[in-house]
């Protein structure tokens, strides 16, 4: 975890108790989730998006008192991981959306450190920008937002889950037709049409779920522990 330049700190964010038998996952540490786990009797959270990060305020004051208090009194901890969770080749967000799109992925491009943020890679057959987001639409269960920087159709594809709009640029000099993130800026929309690449803001939410999930079960069948995933609703 090293490797990367990441903005909050990665893995024991919360001390809770010492035996693990229940974890309950969720993409961000919200009070919501916090409640279910409480109501679950979970020992452990497990999230992508958790606290400390860079440039807040640093006190316990307010929203993150209520949310730490709740953890604390219950003896939960919380366990947290951003950028190695959306890089991780098996297991990470990034590597999810690919399988949930039926992507082959062939590199990397966004550096952080010594890691390469986003993947790009190639759709099986060509399809156009349309039946793209249809699909997109199909495997995340939301329409993305699409805008259409060309008119040919897609082949070659970039993605990088979250809030991962700044990287059109360098996907469009890759020469690629399509670049999936979770969010968007006004500028985005400027920068696909005349960069002539397709833009796909599918939810920070919704492209983000795939690690928890898929670093849960994996904890669940390695140590013999019990793995619940909440989906709290989010529809940004």
């Amino acid at each position: 975890m090293s490797q990367f330049n990441d903005y909050c700190p990665n893995g024991l964010q919360v001390q809770g108790r010492d035996e693990v038998e229940l974890i309950v996952g969720g993409v961000t540490a919200c009070q919501a989730l916090i409640d279910q786990a409480i109501e679950s009797e979970a020992d452990a959270i497990l999230v992508h998006h958790g606290y400390f990060w860079k440039g807040e305020d640093s006190r316990i004051i307010g929203m993150k008192y209520e949310r730490i208090k709740r953890l604390i009194n219950a003896g939960i901890s919380l366990l947290a991981y951003h950028l190695p969770l959306d890089a991780h080749e098996t297991l990470g967000n990034n590597a999810g959306l690919a399988r949930a799109l039926n992507l082959s992925d062939t590199g990397g491009f966004a550096s952080n450190g010594s890691i390469n943020i986003a993947r790009s890679g190639h759709l099986s057959t060509k399809i156009s920008g349309e039946q793209f987001a249809i699909e997109i639409e199909t495997a995340l269960g939301r329409a993305p937002l699409y805008i259409a920087g060309h008119n040919r159709q897609v082949k070659r594809v970039g993605w990088c889950t979250g809030a991962a709009q700044s990287y059109i640029e360098e996907a469009a000099s890759l020469g690629l037709d399509a670049y999936i993130s979770g969010e968007v800026s006004e500028h985005t929309f400027h920068a696909a049409k005349e960069l002539g690449i397709h833009y796909y803001a599918a939810g920070h939410h919704a492209t983000e779920r795939f690690g928890v999930l898929d670093l849960g079960q994996h904890l669940a069948e390695k140590f013999k522990i019990d793995f619940r995933f909440m989906d709290i609703e989010n529809p940004v």
